[in-house]
């Protein structure tokens, strides 16, 4: 067989891992050739696909290696229009693909269920640190932007303290506050807001006051998708063309606006941005990757091509990429997380 990697969407730690572990797999057990193809389905969308090969060596040594060695794109848009559709498929053909490995989180999966229409078979591997990929658990990379963000919020403490202000700190994780809310929780958040429960300012108003008096200072993770009761969120930009248009940001120093009217305490503001993104995988991310890897070799050997590899009820398997596409894992309104936050004192903003 004759079979390619690619990474999609924005890069994460572990990715290495994944692509390692598939090509050795797909090369012990298989006897398959593999290609990587670089910068996602960008690299499938010219004139010249843009490929090479992978073989065990150019995949030794890069388990513990932050971001991908094949390069992402997520603006890359195979389904843009007919013709380029039309190119992905020549190239599909050109390179004689059986199946390609497809690693990346719900947009990745989206696309490449799409492609399925000019004969491209897909094998996905969830990817996100947002960890908000529907039917899986928990996706490699978000353990290690947990245990960055968690240090964030530990550093930021201590300036917090010596100052006796407000901090406010904004993590990614787009529609689902999974990320704010481990994150927050392990490095003792005083105030977690989510995407998912809209926030009224005059909860957190009242919180921060009362901290004034005590602690005198107050830490608050806020996830970028969060938006106060009756507001719209909080759109950094608009990328044309792009599979997923709409970029969220800034909204940690809207609501730095919106408190420091009310209060005796500076506030200030930090966005982390892309350094929840980069770095090397935790121990656990580098496990998990090589199991997802795997596994994503597995269904392509046994012929189980269109699904996805996920982790549920702690066991590695897998699920239709049908069920996946277009589809978003968040935070349940149920969770024992939330719950087991509010009974020990963490503010989520609610009236």
């Amino acid at each position: 067989m004759r079979v390619g990697v690619l990474t999609g969407g924005g890069d994460c730690p572990g990715l290495n891992a994944v692509i390692r572990s598939v090509t050795k797999s797909l090369i012990n057990h298989g006897q398959c050739e593999v290609l990587g193809i670089a910068d996602g389905f960008e690299g499938l969308m010219g004139e010249q696909p843009r490929v090479r090969a992978l073989g065990w060596d150019e995949v030794s040594g890069i388990l513990h290696i932050g971001g991908t060695i094949l390069g992402t794109s997520n603006s890359a848009n195979p389904l843009r229009d007919a013709q380029t559709l039309a190119q992905v498929g020549l190239n599909i053909k050109a390179l004689a693909l059986d199946v390609v490995v497809a690693i990346g989180g719900d947009g990745t999966m989206s696309l490449a269920h799409g492609l399925e229409q000019v004969g491209l078979q897909c094998v996905g591997v969830p990817k996100t640190i947002d960890n908000d990929i529907a039917s899986c658990e928990r996706s490699f990379g978000f353990d290690t932007a947990v245990a960055t963000v968690t240090e964030s919020l530990r550093r930021i403490e201590s300036t917090a303290m010596s100052h006796h202000r407000v901090m406010i700190v904004e993590t990614m994780g787009r529609h689902a506050g999974w990320l704010a809310l481990e994150s927050g929780i392990a490095g003792a958040a005083d105030i977690i807001l989510l995407p998912e429960i809209d926030y009224g300012l005059q909860a957190i108003i009242k919180v921060c006051q009362e901290r004034e008096e005590r602690q005198r200072y107050t830490i608050i993770c806020i996830g970028e998708g969060a938006k106060e009761s009756g507001q719209s969120l909080t759109v950094r930009e608009r990328i044309a063309h792009s599979p997923d248009p709409v970029r969220l940001g800034g909204v940690g120093h809207v609501l730095r606006e919106r408190l420091q009217p009310h209060l005796k305490s500076e506030v200030r503001t930090t966005v982390l941005g892309h350094v929840q993104r980069g770095g090397d995988p935790t121990p656990f991310d580098r496990v998990l990757a090589t199991q997802f890897g795997h596994h994503a070799a597995q269904l392509v050997l046994g012929g189980q091509l269109g699904y996805m590899v996920t982790l549920q009820n702690g066991r590695i398997g897998s699920v239709a990429i049908a069920d996946v596409a277009n589809n978003q894992r968040t935070v349940p309104l149920d969770s024992p997380l939330l719950s087991m936050a509010r009974d020990i004192g963490i503010c989520f903003g609610e009236a």
